[in-house]
């Protein structure tokens, strides 16, 4: 299998690739660590008529702390974040999701702007950025613009970037105290995509009441689907059995899987609760 004929330009800096895109706008796809992009382009589901490689475009990737957030380039490879400390400490969500995706070969290369982009609906970094409340900076020729994960995410391997846009950098704002983090999924083989997943946030006060909580599932719609009613049910509440087996139902309804040769729907559903369920006692008590 061979990838039709394309162009290929090598960017070394932000303003090469931005100028590259903006010249070529949607016939241009942008080259990081090829793990979702080349097996497409072999398989001749995508051709453009342009690759631009930005592997080499200074400052676009690494982890850094400011201003109580963490700011990640979207070049950042999943090797690195396994291993950076910043992330341990500070984001052990994204921590725990990471030897589930895929396996070590391809964190060595993917990288997480590309799996953001890439926007399969069964990954588990679209549900994490939806979890953590991540911005995400896009970035163009013509300037920038700051996007919530919420509305990036638009339709299965769609997204709200322009043509003529990048994704530069990911945001993630840094927990309060007493806040606690669970992720979970099941798949056929460790590396296979999730059947379902979920990624819990939970933050109680000092009586030991929620006072916020996210969940959001992959592997559970057209796109990484946050379940904002079965979260707000917990709020208020000590997430005790009953708080949860009512979010577990309420995140049953909340999800929209397809099915698929390895689960169906009704089964993706009962995962969906199964998991709520243990994800929120997990994270209930990493927040205590």
């Amino acid at each position: 299998m061979k990838p039709a004929p394309f162009k290929y330009l090598a960017a070394r800096s932000f303003d090469d690739a931005l100028a590259f895109k903006a010249q070529h706008g949607a016939d241009a796809r942008f080259l990081a660590g090829g793990q979702s992009l080349v097996p497409v382009l072999n398989f001749r589901l995508t051709q453009p008529a342009v690759l631009i490689d930005i592997n080499d475009v200074a400052g676009a990737s690494g982890v850094t702390l400011a201003d109580n957030e963490l700011r990640i380039g979207a070049l950042t490879r999943y090797r690195t974040l396994q291993r950076e400390a910043l992330i341990v400490r500070h984001c052990p969500l994204i921590a725990e999701a990471l030897p589930h995706i895929a396996h070590p070969q391809i964190r060595n290369r993917g990288t997480i702007g590309g799996n953001l982009c890439h926007a399969d609906p069964a990954s588990e970094l679209p549900a994490i950025m939806l979890a953590l409340g991540a911005r995400l900076r896009l970035r163009s020729a013509g300037g920038e613009r700051l996007l919530d994960a919420r509305d990036f995410f638009t339709g299965a391997l769609s997204t709200a970037l322009h043509d003529d846009e990048m994704l530069a950098e990911l945001i993630v704002p840094l927990a309060p105290p007493r806040t606690g983090t669970s992720f979970m999924e099941v798949a056929r083989r460790r590396g296979d995509f999730a059947m379902m997943g979920v990624a819990a946030v939970v933050r109680l006060g000092e009586d030991g009441t929620c006072r916020d909580a996210r969940l959001a599932f992959c592997g559970a719609g057209d796109r990484p689907v946050l379940a904002a009613k079965a979260a707000a049910g917990l709020i208020g509440g000590k997430i005790e059995h009953t708080d949860i087996e009512t979010a577990a139902r309420s995140a049953m309804q909340e999800v929209e899987p397809h099915g698929s040769v390895h689960a169906s729907a009704d089964y993706q559903r009962h995962l969906a609760g199964v998991l709520t369920r243990r994800a929120l006692k997990m994270a209930r008590g990493r927040a205590r």
